[in-house]
């Protein structure tokens, strides 16, 4: 599953299994399709920021989707994993922009 994030601003897409992590750091119960409203935005901001630097996030990070036949065993052991801090960058950067220009944010199945 893909989840669409939109505000009046713009959209992003984010991994299904992802963005039901960072919709229950909200402080949403993580169904899609959903919306915060412009007013709750900042607390649900706080709430996200306060999952990341805690680290919850990490526990919830899906595996990364690995081809066994594009790469060899050692190639794969060197492989960076992204971290959910960073995947979360883009949400964050959307909600703080929603938050300056009184929008709300909503998500659906992309």
């Amino acid at each position: 599953m893909i989840v669409k994030f939109s505000t009046k601003a713009g959209a992003l897409v984010m991994h299904g299994d992802v963005a039901v992590a960072m919709l229950k750091a909200l402080g949403h119960s993580g169904t899609v399709p959903g919306a915060i409203l412009a007013a709750d935005l900042p607390a649900a901001l706080a709430s996200l920021q306060r999952a990341l630097d805690a680290g919850g996030l990490e526990a919830a990070a899906p595996p990364e989707p690995w081809d066994e036949d594009d790469q060899r065993d050692d190639e794969r052991e060197a492989a960076p994993r992204v971290s959910m801090r960073m995947r979360a960058v883009p949400l964050l950067d959307m909600i703080q922009t929603a938050i300056a220009r009184g929008s709300d944010l909503m998500w659906e199945q992309g």
